[in-house]
């Protein structure tokens, strides 16, 4: 059985505490009012339009004034919204690591792969963490339906009411579909499958140890199949609802496969990180250096993918040259410069480098180096999908930013080591254990 470390306990409780402080110190520092944001935009010398909105009012320009304050209100907004954004930036991305996980593990139980048995009580401890993941996640929901902030535009009131300033009409064309009730449905009917799915699926494989037939993995194999077909859909229209949205006037059809690439490819990392963790403890003394080299396969074959999915997207876009759509990347190259090509070199170039040499991809340093690298990129990855649509050009990451990754980071450490004490490292009775025990590649 594996014990919870008091030092890593301990790390992960400070990192908590150090990012409800960091968090708490982004709200509170947050502009309250159109003077707050008016006193930030004269302090900032380089802000053209800021600067070039007050030369017009100085010359009383009502035209211009009435620009200058509709600015203002605008940033105030952004401003108001980056506290927000950066605490459900980092809360999607963890919650979807584990997500991406589950997915892997629906995937080998209903492949009835033989290598991986051995892995499944440590994806299972990846998996634990949706369910505080779900729960603080739709807790955001929820506050962005009350208007505690402005994430999403289309939940801006009077956006579907003819002749409302606000008014829209894309969105008002969207409204069947993009409305708080059935969109906050959809939601609630995604995580709760995905955790019903979880709960169910571990409890087979507790269940299955102290069996004498292989029921239980016989039912985990018919709910894995039918689970991957919910997810299939589930997935796809998640990433409309809680990303694709926050631009509302964009869209594209690769992006629910886009998304899944990334956090699928983070679901495994982690997986492999924790798996490396353990084993330098002294835990898991059945997995080998081939099923090291299998989940480093992974990782480096579904950054390719991820990266086929990047530049496909992009080309089309690119190529087809249409307004609506290209809006969405001159935002983001020319605004998020660094994020956005970092992204690229984070999950594409690096893991090249550091996992195409089949020896590499056993060595442990190396592994946990490029890690390292994917997890911070696909986290980078996911802050350029959401924060151009909710702050704008007010981006930079601070204290918010890395405050909330941090909390999640610490909860995430917290809730699957505290799972994996729970239940033995390795399942006993399924039926490829052995196999999977001696497999050699």
């Amino acid at each position: 059985m594996y014990t919870f470390s008091s030092k890593l306990k301990t790390f992960s409780i400070v990192l908590m505490l150090v990012g409800v402080l960091g968090i708490g110190y982004g709200f509170l520092t947050a502009p309250k009012t159109v003077q707050d944001v008016e006193t930030i935009l004269k302090a900032e010398e380089s802000h053209h339009e800021g600067a070039a909105a007050h030369h017009a009012v100085e010359k009383h320009d009502e035209k211009a004034k009435a620009e200058h304050e509709e600015h203002v209100e605008h940033v105030l907004h952004q401003l108001q919204n980056k506290p927000w954004a950066a605490l459900y930036v980092a809360c999607i991305f963890v919650m979807l690591i584990s997500m991406g996980a589950l997915a892997f593990y629906a995937i080998q139980q209903v492949a009835q792969a033989g290598w991986s048995p051995v892995l499944f009580r440590v994806m299972q401890g990846v998996t634990s963490y949706l369910v505080p993941g779900s729960i603080i996640f739709f807790l955001i929901l929820l506050a962005s339906g009350m208007h505690m902030n402005h994430l999403f535009v289309w939940m801006k009131e009077g956006v579907t009411e003819v002749g409302n300033k606000n008014y829209d009409h894309m969105i008002a064309g969207k409204s069947g579909y993009l409305n708080f009730t059935f969109w906050i449905i959809r939601a609630a009917i995604f995580l709760g499958g995905w955790n019903l799915y979880r709960y169910l699926s571990r409890k087979n494989c507790l269940a299955q140890d102290e069996a004498s037939d292989n029921t239980f993995y016989k039912k985990n194999f018919k709910m894995s199949a039918a689970f991957l077909v919910f997810f299939i859909v589930s997935e796809s229209i998640m990433s409309w609802d809680w990303i694709m949205s926050v631009d509302p006037h964009w869209f594209s059809t690769l992006f629910g496969w886009y998304v899944f690439a990334s956090f699928f490819v983070s679901g495994i990392t982690t997986i492999q990180l924790v798996t490396l963790y353990l084993k330098s403890k002294g835990y898991l003394e059945s997995v080998n250096s081939s099923h090291i080299h299998d989940l480093s396969k992974f990782m480096f074959g579904i950054s390719v993918f991820w990266t086929y999915l990047w530049f496909s997207q992009f080309m089309l876009i690119w190529y087809s040259n249409i307004p609506e759509e290209v809006t969405y990347f001159k935002m983001r190259i020319d605004h998020f410069t660094l994020p956005f090509w970092g992204a690229f070199v984070m999950n594409f170039i690096i893991p090249i480098l550091l996992l195409i040499n089949t020896d590499f991809k056993r060595i442990y340093w190396i592994i946990v180096m490029a890690g390292v690298f994917i997890l911070l990129g696909h986290y980078v990855d996911f802050f350029n999908m959401i924060m151009p649509g909710t702050v704008g050009t007010q981006w930079f990451i601070g204290i918010p930013e890395v405050a909330s990754l941090l909390f999640f980071f610490g909860l995430f450490i917290f809730v699957v080591f505290t799972t994996l004490t729970k239940a033995p490292l390795v399942p006993k009775r399924n039926p490829f254990i052995e196999e999977s025990k001696h497999f050699h590649y």
